[in-house]
């Protein structure tokens, strides 16, 4: 039996564009570094950093074209990074 493999190719415009909006936000990281929010500067920190992976996850690794186990198996390890982050937020809250 042959196995037919699909491939997907993204187009030089589609990446370039994703490329500009991750310049966007790194330069809307370091800006958001500058503006003193209190307790809201660790949140938009990881908000734009969460914004940018899932940005290099579903484009540059191909993660929109992929099947069910694999991305089951990134939301699983994405949990259990956010689990991580959380009870380490929580250890350092309750100091």
């Amino acid at each position: 039996m042959s196995e037919q493999r699909q491939t997907h190719i993204i187009g030089y415009g589609t990446l370039v564009l994703i490329w500009v909006l991750l310049l966007l936000l790194t330069a809307t990281t370091v800006a958001v570094s500058r503006v003193d929010l209190g307790a809201l500067h660790v949140w938009a920190a990881l908000a734009i950093a969460c914004l940018k992976a899932a940005l290099v996850i579903g484009i540059f690794m191909h993660m929109r074209y992929e099947g069910r186990l694999l991305r089951l198996s990134l939301l699983t390890a994405l949990v259990t990074l956010a689990i991580f982050i959380g009870l380490t937020f929580f250890d350092v809250l309750y100091r």
